[in-house]
């Protein structure tokens, strides 16, 4: 997966960019006490753990 395809995840289930410094983005959204980072690099690949951790933290099952 592709870091450009992992933000669409969140992004689905209602989360928004809070704020944005150079590469990193903060994403949350209402009734969500916890900011998500994401260290955005576009279309490179995302390792395995690092993936799993941003799903975690944000909630999101994946199938």
């Amino acid at each position: 997966m592709k870091f450009s395809e992992l933000v669409k995840l969140p992004e689905k289930e209602g989360f928004k960019i809070i704020k944005e410094k150079r590469s990193i983005r903060y994403y949350g959204k209402a009734g969500w006490n916890k900011l998500i980072r994401v260290d955005y690099h576009g279309s490179k690949e995302v390792p395995k753990g690092t993936c799993h951790a941003v799903l975690k933290s944000a909630g999101i099952k994946k199938k």
